[in-house]
């Protein structure tokens, strides 16, 4: 696989795992930094007012840009009319969800609080960080359960390459609360991930640092199908990151699964790891589908 002009690289990298410093942390490499904690890191005035998904996603989010070279003091540096946010989430707004539905069953609709409703959209988390940020590019959320993850990377991709966005931050989450761990019948866990999405000329042109090239994506009914469109038979796999390592590692992550794999595929394959590298999700009996995606090295 040949990099392009026409590639669309990764070059920002961010994280809101607790206890993890970075992308490296995921391959079970310390990343030298200290890890996320959720009592301090989901504070401050940008935090106020809103939902445990749209705090998670904030300051991944943040940390990818500042990673990518895209914020400074005065906020984002990038061209904010064609930045596209994507989503990933299944559960990140079942809280709210509940809450209202509680209040409405309890007191009627006079009771719901203006201050509560956003919480209860599928789309509240990818409109805050456009928000934050003032990016006005395509917006959208991905809740496609198994493979969620990945689709957002396929579709942040997508739009890049049609000339809907000129690059796109990617984020992937799921809030631990009462509401999710109900749901999943265990416990639920904070796990969040955000990705920049740009072309390489872009990012050449800014002499940013690509981490990893996006490359062949496929989603089928079935993992052996999915795994053998994404690599086409063409290259040796050099890595292949699985859902169930990670889950096994830091619980359920459902929507940031996808996102999280990739950011560990680019903090292998920045460090010098041999690729392609493949992440997969889905295929288990209880999904509808598998996705896989596989990922080089920049300039290979």
């Amino acid at each position: 696989m040949t990099a392009t002009s026409d590639d669309i690289v990764i070059t920002g990298v961010g994280l809101a795992v607790p206890g993890l410093g970075g992308a490296a942390d995921l391959l079970g490499a310390p990343s030298g930094t200290d890890g996320f904690d959720p009592a301090t890191g989901l504070t401050g005035r940008e935090m106020r007012n809103k939902d445990r998904a749209s705090r998670l996603a904030l300051h991944c989010a943040h940390t990818a840009l500042r990673d990518a070279g895209l914020v400074d003091a005065d906020g984002y540096t990038g061209d904010r009319d064609t930045t596209a946010v994507v989503v990933s989430s299944n559960l990140g707004t079942l809280e709210g969800l509940c809450q209202a539905v509680d209040t409405i069953a309890e007191q009627t609709v006079v009771g719901l609080s203006p201050l509560g409703l956003p919480g209860t959209s599928s789309n509240v988390v990818a409109g805050w960080v456009a928000i934050r940020y003032g990016l006005r590019g395509p917006n959208l959320t991905v809740c496609n359960g198994a493979t969620s993850g990945l689709d957002a990377l396929y579709w942040a991709r997508n739009l890049i390459a049609a000339g809907r966005a000129g690059a796109a931050v990617v984020v992937g989450v799921e809030p631990a609360n009462e509401a999710v761990t109900r749901m999943l019948g265990r416990p639920s866990t904070d796990v969040a991930a955000a990705l920049v999405l740009e072309p390489a000329r872009t990012a050449a042109a800014r002499a940013a640092d690509g981490r990893a090239t996006i490359g062949r994506y496929a989603r089928t009914a079935d993992l052996a199908g999915a795994v053998a469109a994404a690599t086409g038979g063409a290259e040796a796999i050099g890595l292949r990151l699985t859902g169930a390592d990670l889950e096994a590692r830091l619980g359920p992550c459902s929507g940031a699964l996808g996102v999280l794999q990739v950011a560990a595929a680019a903090a292998h394959l920045s460090g010098g790891g041999r690729g392609p590298v493949l992440a997969t999700t889905g295929g288990a009996p209880e999904d509808d589908a598998a996705a896989a995606l596989v990922l080089t090295a920049c300039g290979h």
